[in-house]
């Protein structure tokens, strides 16, 4: 007879994504979602493709178990689509493109061709160091498909028991852009677009263009459009893009070099904007701001039209969206203001990182047709899907650095912080668990003031050392969003961009609307001046009480305090480092910037009262992990 009371044995998935850039893993639990984390955050490798060795070990210690205790192992995608696109794609083009083709081989006939074997033999290492029974069988091993990953990664942990999905970024096997249908536990497929016609491409070849580098500088052209008016959208339209109404696309390829070459574009494309690819680190042009603000407004465009025909053709109310081009916030909030959708939902973690989620959540509802439980806030936990560290921990690093701290209980931590925040001073925010996908969520933050008019040029020179024109966000509450934002919907991951209130907002005279460029940065526009971009925007982060108490204590405290109910977030790194996993990692970086104040969970740290330190790689070293 069959005990109902027997608690059922637990059903690990894996899933992996690895070997092009941004290595991760993600693991489930009877379809939950348990942890998940970018191999870059331990490697200190920034989009770190390497296999996810460190994140595999961490996601499974999380839970207490081995490999041998995981029952399905998901690969994101099916490399041997991808050996046939560049094989098809060589061979259009040949002889063009050979030096290239001949790198490309060399990879592939060395591992990526024999990924399935290359696998195992990673997961047997790792069998290997979790028990001493040799024996013990791999765990199944299947492989998803790059784009319906990215679809399971935007529909199963959505809010919406039924969704269209779309899907945008550079190229899976073939597909660049494609649509789906996400209902109870399946997707179905209903269209794609496949290479070399790629809206992710064409946004990146203007990220090269600019002097960005590809692939992680796309954020910084989004940025940067603000300052620029769209000058060249008709030169686009004219020559690079053909675009249908339904939002469809196709380019003219001979602009572009991504598909045969090393570069993203050819000297057709330099001679039809009149310029050569901008050299990193030369002097961003108004010229560069206006080509930023033209393919921004085309993408903006392609975007809401791809959303107009899905709901045209579907009569779906819900969208679901993911690949890198759904990180673009700004296209993201248009796509909301224009109200195509009763509700939109975007995976956090929408680049390739977060497809190894995706493909575990394949396993579990595809392959073995499980049912799904529909969260009505989403299934994501906050993203709070990586390694933690207890108070215990935390102390004993520090007194072996010989670091002074202080340690306060929650209530008297926080208002000292809120007095720390009004005085102007940077504080790195280091809480409960690291974040899983690009945006720090108030795990892993570097907080300020945004009333402060200095904050934005201090945090970005002297804290993150990047670009002046690099904008930040904020961190609001819940509640309080629609008290200082043009919008009425939560935005939890970071997502959505849209304008402030226009009480809030202080009118430019004539003559500061007509500076150019950076000559805008120094301008205050709001009253909230460090988190409000050039054109009134700002890229909102709204703070839950449930997701996230600690975080919204803070910034309650600082509200109770001043009034004001928003703070500065940005990443917890300095430019060219990934974000800060480890206590190790956070006291490196607090040591290495400007920043006045380090909170490690309930240590406060001051900068004032740390031992002087040179550094160098000595100094580096002697604080790195053990």
């Amino acid at each position: 007879m069959k005990d109902s009371n027997r608690p059922l044995k637990s059903n690990y998935i894996l899933g992996i994504s690895c070997y092009y850039h941004d290595s991760a893993a993600a693991l489930i639990c009877n379809g939950e979602i348990a942890a998940a984390a970018q191999e870059e955050r331990f490697t200190r490798k920034k989009h770190d493709s390497s296999f996810p060795t460190n994140a595999i070990r961490y996601c499974l210690n999380s839970q207490s178990i081995t490999i041998s205790d995981v029952d399905s192992i998901v690969y994101y995608e099916k490399p041997l689509l991808t050996f046939e696109r560049l094989l098809e794609t060589y061979l259009a083009v040949a002889p063009r493109g050979l030096r290239s083709f001949v790198r490309a081989m060399q990879v592939w006939l060395k591992e990526k061709l024999f990924i399935k074997s290359e696998l195992k033999n990673q997961f047997r290492a790792l069998q290997k160091d979790f028990s001493s029974d040799k024996s013990s069988k791999l765990p199944e091993l299947l492989f998803s498909e790059h784009h319906l990953s990215h679809a399971a990664a935007a529909f199963y942990p959505s809010p919406f028991d039924k969704a269209v999905i779309l899907c945008m970024d550079g190229v899976g096997e073939w597909a660049t852009t494609s649509a789906w249908i996400g209902e109870g536990n399946r997707i179905t497929p209903l269209w794609d677009i496949s290479f070399p016609h790629s809206l992710g491409l064409l946004y990146s070849a203007f990220t090269y263009y600019c002097g960005f580098k590809v692939n992680s500088g796309e954020y910084k052209l989004m940025g940067l459009a603000p300052y620029g008016k769209p000058k060249y959208v008709s030169k686009i339209k004219d020559n690079l893009i053909d675009i249908k109404e339904d939002g469809t696309f196709r380019l003219d390829i001979s602009y572009f070099k991504y598909h045969r070459g090393f570069r993203m574009t050819t000297r057709k494309f330099h001679k039809l904007f009149g310029s050569p690819p901008r050299s990193s680190e030369t002097t961003l042009t108004q010229f560069h701001m206006d080509i930023a603000a033209s393919i921004q407004v085309i993408t903006e465009e392609i975007v809401s039209k791809l959303a107009r025909s899905l709901y045209k053709e579907t009569g779906i109310t819900k969208l679901c969206l993911a690949g890198g081009v759904a990180l673009n916030c700004v296209a993201n909030g248009k796509l909301w203001q224009e109200k195509i959708f009763d509700d939109l939902w975007i995976q956090p973690a929408s680049g390739d990182a977060g497809s190894a989620l995706g493909a575990a959540l394949l396993g579990w509802h595809y392959h073995l047709e499980q049912s799904r439980i529909v969260n009505p806030n989403d299934s994501m936990k906050g993203t709070y899907l990586g390694p933690e560290f207890s108070n215990d921990e935390i102390i004993n690093y520090l007194k072996k650095v010989n670091a002074p701290f202080q340690t306060l209980e929650d209530e008297y931590l926080f208002e000292k912080l809120a007095e720390i925040l009004d005085q102007g001073k940077v504080v790195g925010w280091f809480n409960g668990a690291m974040e899983f996908g690009p945006r720090a969520l108030g795990g892993r933050s570097i907080i300020g003031d945004p009333r402060n008019q200095q904050m934005q040029s201090l945090m970005n020179l002297k804290i993150k050392y990047r670009e002046s024109f690099r904008p930040f966000a904020p961190s609001v509450l819940e509640d309080d969003v629609s008290k200082q934002f043009e919008i009425n919907k939560k935005s939890p991951y970071m997502l959505l961009v849209a304008p402030l209130k226009k009480e809030l907002c202080k009118e430019m005279t004539k003559e500061q609307q007509d500076l150019f460029g950076i000559e805008k940065l120094n301008i205050p526009r709001s009253s909230l001046p460090a988190i409000t971009h050039v054109d009134y925007s700002a890229r909102i982060q709204t703070v839950c009480k449930t997701t996230n108490p600690r975080y919204y204590s803070l910034i309650s405290a600082f509200k109770k305090r001043t009034g004001c109910p928003t703070i500065v977030n940005t990443s917890f790194n300095v430019r060219g480092e990934p974000i800060v996993c480890t206590p190790q990692d956070a006291y490196r970086c607090f040591m290495r910037t400007e920043m006045e104040v380090l909170v490690l969970q309930n240590q406060i740290l001051f900068k004032e009262q740390q031992p002087k330190i040179e550094k160098d790689e000595t100094w580096m070293q002697e604080f790195a992990l053990d």
